[in-house]
């Protein structure tokens, strides 16, 4: 991967005017068809198959008068009067008639209809007109709406002086979000921090740029999806917060290793192509683990839910395209602009240069030089100021000095703060979410003060009575026998529909619809179904905005269990593949459980205990949106792993290259830290952004990766990580084996790519060698299977691999091959390096095997049909018919033909347990020499058989293993 990542970042520095322009023909491309096919978002919740929706799309066939959303118009009575005296009943009579004659209104119940109960407060201070509307919350037309409330209106100014008019209800308890300016404060936070990191206003504007432009193909993508299906209000929102976060970190990463790389003297287009293979290595890696977690939300089986994972993934998704191809091209058009100081130092060079010219150089300017090439402006030396590497070294050092100490402070710490998620309540908004002031929490409000809270969310319980025979005395039976569960305030209307096939019963709970207590007033209903299927001989099920809102709750509630195992085992298994260790993933995975349990609380103490509420900007104390809790753990893991990649990854390759566990958790994380350092402050400010202002729904999601990202990143992976990785020393990167070889290997490090980059001029420069090795050692369970390889093969080339059937022959010809990989040594083949390229090497290499072959040159055959470079062919002295041995040499010296003709290379690399055996089966016109696996053997033969050139100059002999 960092092979690839090497040549994309080579190809967009060199070719960064073609890939600006194909992202901002692509930007023009999606933002024409956003404005062009836009059908627009909608709020609301849904889960098919649930109870409470199968009923609710019954109802819509059977009784659509009560199956769509509602409108309350609130009349409250002047001071000393009620709503039954003459100056407000004639004009309340004649706003019931305007309503219904307004398009897209089924139905208006009068306050004083008799048949219907509780329209009317007890005290006479308060009515409330009904307006049942066609349709779904979602398919109202504003027209419809904006008529209602002209509607209101009318009617506030027809009434006496003192009385009050409030229009609300369903259709109006959602809001749609939007951007306020106080999200510009996180970017302009994240500007700064991005300043000092760098010391370079172009180099901070860069992060800024991609982000922006990630962000706008974001929302683009989402607007045009609306054209196939309906997407959640939250949705764009949700991938603004998301895309603008990470497209500014995965940008920070690569150009900060750029700019390290610049100032140590690499040429910019190499520095560009090793910072994209690097550090766009661990970008992919996180981009990767947040994309999978925010898929894994389908887990839940939650339509919108899924609906918002996609898009929030393809957000991230395009952050990471973005960073791995424009960040380079971008990088391109600065060259060594972006190195902080440049100015000064081109005006040092400048100067020096006309003084020179002048005759005034003297031996001082070269003592100046060096120092002017590293000072910077002031922003750089602010930056060195504000957060210099003594600072983390000694942090590291503090937390590091008694690190059990640390491990049982931090956990302490976070379980004390994750104390208050245990009263973490959750529901869907509705208006009384709304702030204080917004007409349809007026509405709201008045309907709690003077009916109840439950009025605000009222329960439908229906079912079919098409085999009653007194349809009206069924349904008023019924009707008396739930009023008097307990959590009921009212029963209002008890009904068959027109044709008596269905009947409906509007419960009135005694709580407030996000209530606990109403929640189980449902629960309590349905567990009574089969007494009444018994006794009345009806089917009855429990629906309505509230109990579809409940049942979304529950289905996510019971979502959090299997998605936060699907999240934590994903962690243990994607870190294991990184850092070849158990102790780490284990540590990486409860440190994130910490992070999260610390987010929950903070966002129940907030939203639930009212804990700088108003400070926050918060409307009501209550439960959070169903989803925030799903929300929250899918992408603060992915956010998480990014902290985890960077911290710990410059730690194992400290440790690799050096040798001392404990001494690499100081060197690497002070060489890490300043990275980590910035990114966590930019995404925590461009969260924390959101919170003030921001829409009811995305304030406690926001909120929690705010608090989750600061607690991970300062407290989890830079204060508890270096304390666990101090106490276990050289255990924290020990690995099973057996284990490292079957997982694959991440190198999210780009260490592969260095070895690759030193191997470019070896075995000399310029090398036209197909296969070249030095000091190959392959070992298992601690034994050698070979050791000490060392040979060179060129085109037209023949390599003997001999020994017995466990001296590990085989296993070296698969290693050339790229099949097998060594522990240790040099090895390219076909102009790559192993173990880093083995799958370029695959498809240069072919691969014959004959033990079990029953046709072995059909084998050889089929292995040549792709023209390798290389044939590899194990257990060649297998063929042991005189007519098959003769046909293998005629094949091989076929192919040695057709590859001079064609001018393509071709050599092979054959192994034997016996040698005198592969004479008459090798062709006697190429170069040839032995490498002996045998552990009875100690001498050094020359080229083995009679008839093949000596190639010792080539190919060292025979080595022991």
């Amino acid at each position: 991967m960092s092979s690839l990542l090497y040549s994309i970042g080579r190809w967009a520095y060199r070719s960064r005017k073609l890939v600006l322009s194909l992202w901002i023909v692509l930007l023009v491309a999606l933002g024409g068809g956003a404005l062009a096919f836009n059908q627009g978002t909608d709020n609301s919740f849904s889960i098919p198959g649930t109870e409470s929706q199968q009923a609710l799309d019954t109802l819509s066939r059977t009784f659509p008068q009560v199956s769509g959303t509602s409108a309350q118009v609130v009349v409250v009575a002047p001071h000393g009067s009620t709503v039954r005296a003459a100056d407000i009943t004639a004009p309340v009579a004649d706003a019931v008639k305007s309503l219904g004659e307004i398009h897209g209104v089924a139905a208006v119940t009068s306050p004083y209809n008799e048949r219907v109960k509780n329209t009317v407060s007890s005290d006479g201070s308060a009515a409330v007109i009904t307006v049942q509307l066609t349709g779904q919350q979602s398919t109202v037309t504003a027209a419809t709406k904006d008529a209602v409330k002209a509607a209101g209106a009318d009617l506030q100014s027809a009434l006496p002086a003192g009385s009050q008019v409030a229009v609300g209800g369903q259709v109006f308890s959602q809001t749609l979000p939007s951007i306020s300016a106080t999200e510009l404060i996180g970017v302009g936070v994240a500007l700064v921090v991005l300043i000092l990191t760098f010391g370079s206003f172009i180099a901070a504007g860069m992060p800024l740029l991609t982000a922006l432009l990630g962000v706008l193909l974001s929302v683009a993508l989402i607007f045009i999806a609306t054209l196939f299906g309906p997407i959640s209000s939250t949705t764009p929102l949700l991938a603004l917060m998301l895309g603008l976060a990470v497209g500014i970190d995965y940008s920070l990463f690569i150009i900060s290793r750029h700019q390290s790389q610049l100032k140590a003297g690499v040429d910019p287009e190499e520095s560009t192509a090793r910072a994209v293979a690097t550090a766009g290595s661990a970008v992919l890696f996180a981009g990767i683990t947040v994309i999978i977690a925010l898929l894994g939300l389908s887990v839940a089986n939650i339509p919108f839910l899924t609906t918002m994972g996609i898009a929030a993934s393809v957000a991230v998704a395009i952050a990471v395209l973005i960073s791995l191809t424009l960040t380079p091209a971008l990088v391109g058009f600065a060259g060594k602009r972006i190195t902080p100081g440049y100015r000064a130092t081109r005006r040092r060079e400048r100067a020096a240069a006309r003084a020179a010219a002048a005759g005034e150089l003297t031996e001082s300017i070269e003592s100046d030089a060096a120092p002017a090439a590293t000072s910077g402006p002031s922003l750089a030396h602010a930056a060195k100021a504000e957060i210099p590497p003594g600072f983390f070294r000694g942090w590291v050092r503090s937390v590091t000095r008694y690190p059990i100490v640390t491990i049982v402070a931090v956990i302490v710490a976070l379980g004390i703060a994750a104390i208050p998620a245990a009263q973490l309540r959750l529901a869907l908004p509705d208006a009384g979410s709304h702030p204080a002031g917004d007409p349809a929490r007026v509405t709201y409000d008045l309907v709690s003060e003077h009916f109840g809270p439950g009025y605000n969310g009222p329960l439908i319980v229906t079912g079919s009575i098409v085999s009653s025979h007194d349809p009206v005395g069924l349904m008023t039976k019924i009707g008396d026998e739930i009023a008097a569960m307990p959590g009921v305030a009212a029963v209002p209307v008890a009904t068959p529909n027109a044709t008596a096939d269905t009947g409906i019963i509007q419960v009135i709970p005694t709580t407030a619809p996000d209530s606990p207590a109403t929640a189980q007033l449902v629960a309590d209903i349905r567990a009574k179904h089969q007494h009444f299927l018994d006794t009345y001989h009806v089917d009855l099920a429990v629906t309505g905005a509230t109990a579809v809102q409940i049942d979304v709750s529950d289905r996510l509630g019971g979502a959090l269990l299997p998605f936060g195992i699907l999240v934590v085992g994903l962690s243990l298994v994607l870190l294991t593949m990184v850092f070849r260790s158990i102790a780490v993933p284990i540590k990486a995975a409860l440190g994130y459980l910490l992070s999260v349990g610390a987010a929950f609380g903070a966002v129940a103490a907030v939203f639930g205990w009212g804990w700088f509420g108003s400070a926050l900007n918060v409307a009501k104390e209550g439960p959070v949106i169903s989803f925030m809790p799903i929300i929250l753990m899918g992408v603060l893991f992915g956010l998480a792993m990014d902290y985890e990649v960077f911290l710990v990854s410059r730690i194992r390759e400290d440790y690799v290259h050096g040798g001392d566990a404990r001494r690499a958790v100081q060197s690497g994380f002070v060489g890490s830290a300043k990275v980590v350092t910035a990114a966590a402050i930019i995404m925590i400010s461009v969260f924390a952004a959101f919170v003030p202002e921001g829409d009811s729904s995305i304030k406690p999601i926001a909120l929690g990766l705010a608090v989750g990202v600061f607690v991970d990143a300062f407290i989890v992976r830079m204060t508890l990580v270096p304390a666990v990785l101090q106490l276990l020393g050289d255990k924290a990167w020990w690995m099973p084996r057996w284990l490292d070889r079957i997982l694959p290997s991440f190198d999210v490090e780009g260490d592969g790519l260095q070895k690759e980059i030193e191997l470019a001029q070896w075995p000399e420069p310029g090398s036209t060698a197909l296969a070249a090795a030095e000091g190959l050692r392959l070992a298992r369970r601690d034994k050698p299977v070979y050791s000490d390889v060392s040979f060179r093969i060129d085109d037209g080339d023949i390599l003997v691999v001999g020994g017995g059937h466990h001296s590990g022959k085989s296993a070296l010809l698969l290693t050339i091959a790229g099949r097998m990989a060594s522990d240790s040594g040099k090895l390219k083949v076909a102009g790559f390096a192993l173990p880093t390229r083995r799958s370029a090497v695959r498809s240069h290499v072919a691969v014959a095997r004959l033990a079990l072959s029953t046709t072995p040159v059909d084998e050889v055959r089929r292995a040549m049909q792709g023209d390798p470079q290389i044939l590899a062919i194990d257990d060649i002295d297998r063929v042991d018919d005189p007519a098959d041995r003769r046909r293998l040499r005629y094949e091989l010296s076929d192919a040695f033909s057709r590859a001079r003709l064609e001018g393509r290379p071709f050599a092979l690399v054959v192994s034997a347990a016996d040698l005198d055996a592969v004479d008459d089966a090798l062709p006697t016109d190429a170069d040839a020499g032995t490498i002996s696996l045998d552990r009875a053997s100690t001498d050094l033969s020359g080229a083995h058989g009679a008839g093949h050139r000596h190639a010792a100059d080539r190919i060292p002999q025979k080595v022991n293993a």
